[in-house]
């Protein structure tokens, strides 16, 4: 796919590097994208070679795209292409890998087809069939980024959909809860606008504050990002997640509204839904995705702990942590001292909702610890329950984002400040 083309282009730090590949895949070459199974492939190659011997299984492939840009760039051109360069410095510094992202272009891959394009519930106009290639040498300029960080640039550009699955999902969610609203006040039943009965107005205002929800993820996790932020592969699961099974939620509902024309192909929501299931699957499976969020969230409770463990084991060099991890234990055995305040932090009408969500932050941690306690390493093979830990991280996160949002609006004093107040403080009541 061109977009996974620009993504990893992104991931390359040297600005030479990128006008050469530029120069090799230019209006006449044609770029493929593939996420291939691999059989065997060389990626040692011998500097006197300069070229890889690959051999993959299988991959994935979404249509050929022409890339944009000529064989001599403009000014403006290179500063596009300077924009994509955005190195992961953090997450996977220090991971090797035997893996190498590569660039393919028509004229150095002979990609044998497997068979016809898969036949697909959803997405059609995606071209997706399996191809197989076979000796195919690889310069070593066709290198993206560094030989052995494939698994980085592959890393970094599922974190980036995922980011964008918010944003684009948030476009889907209004543009379906616009249908719904209009079908709602004009449809006369019983002598009456539907719109005026309660149920239909629980599935418009839950539609509304899912979509809200859903923005106000993506906007924060796109802050962090032009902030600078390397380390957001956690809020891009998060984001990923959320806004996957809220639009399919807001939808679903507003093919329910709708009654049986919206079950009717011209109505435009049946093939919403079927691309919409999609979400769900690529680009991590939400159910992984889960449990990359619990194991993530608990591997850093767990070195917390050993901490302790070693710092109890040395009590006179290590008093201070000691004393004050005690401290904090006493307090909250209590009920004092546990709950963040965030009362400093949102805006005074939103205090009883950042209450809620302090709350449920300060029960979190003792429920992760005592899981942790109980199973040790064995957490791991708890599916059940870190479907559960995943959940409250994501509830959690949604319920700050959601008040930093409505905080913003309130102290601005946006038309729209009032009822996304009103959204947020349903949603912090509902998830606390």
């Amino acid at each position: 796919m061109f977009k996974l083309s620009l993504q990893a282009l992104g991931n390359i730090k040297n600005e030479a590097q990128v006008l050469h590949l530029v120069k090799r895949v230019n209006a006449r070459a044609l770029a493929t994208a593939a996420q291939p199974k691999v059989e065997k492939a060389k990626d040692n190659a011998p500097k006197e070679s300069r070229s890889f011997m690959l051999n993959l299984f299988r991959g994935v492939v979404e249509p050929a795209q022409v890339f944009p840009y000529p064989e001599v760039l403009t000014p403006e051109q290179t500063d596009t292409l300077n924009m994509l360069i955005d190195p992961v410095t953090k997450f996977f510094e220090e991971r090797k890998s035997t893996r190498s992202a590569v660039l393919l272009s028509k004229g150095l891959s002979a990609a044998s087809p497997a068979g016809p394009p898969e036949k697909k519930m959803g997405i059609k106009a995606s071209n997706t069939t399996s191809v197989y290639y076979e000796d195919v040498k690889i310069p070593v300029e066709n290198v993206l980024g560094e030989i052995g960080e494939g698994f980085k640039v592959a890393m970094n550009i599922l974190n980036n959909g995922r980011f964008g699955m918010a944003a684009a999902l948030s476009g889907t969610m209004r543009t379906v809860t616009r249908k719904a609203v209009e079908h709602a006040t004009s449809r006369i039943q019983f002598g009456r606008r539907i719109d005026s009965y309660g149920t239909i107005q629980e599935k418009l205002a839950r539609m509304a504050m899912l979509h809200y929800v859903t923005e106000s993820i993506a906007y924060c996790l796109s802050g962090n990002m032009d902030s600078g932020s390397v380390d957001y592969h956690l809020e891009a699961a998060i984001s990923k997640v959320f806004a996957s099974e809220a639009a399919w939620y807001v939808t679903d509902e507003a093919i329910q509204i709708l009654g049986g024309m919206g079950f009717m192909r011209d109505t435009g929501l049946e093939v919403v839904l079927r691309d919409l299931r999609i979400f769900r699957i690529f680009e991590g499976t939400n159910d992984i995705l889960r449990l990359f969020v619990a194991l993530t969230g608990i591997q850093f409770a767990g070195s917390h702990l050993r901490e302790l463990q070693k710092a109890f084991k040395q009590p006179a060099a290590h008093l201070s942590l000691i004393l004050g991890e005690v401290t904090k234990r006493g307090l909250r055995s209590v009920g004092m001292g546990a709950t963040p305040n965030l009362s400093n932090h949102v805006h005074p009408d939103l205090n009883a909702s950042a209450a809620l969500a302090a709350r449920s932050v300060a029960l979190f941690g003792p429920a992760v610890e005592g899981l942790l306690v109980k199973y040790g390493r064995g957490i791991i093979d708890q599916q059940f329950l870190l479907n559960r830990v995943a959940q409250s991280a994501i509830d959690i996160y949604a319920m700050v984002v959601a008040l930093s949002r409505a905080t913003r609006s309130l102290q601005a004093g946006l038309p729209s400040a009032k009822h996304e107040a009103l959204m947020t403080k349903v949603w912090c009541s509902e998830v606390s």
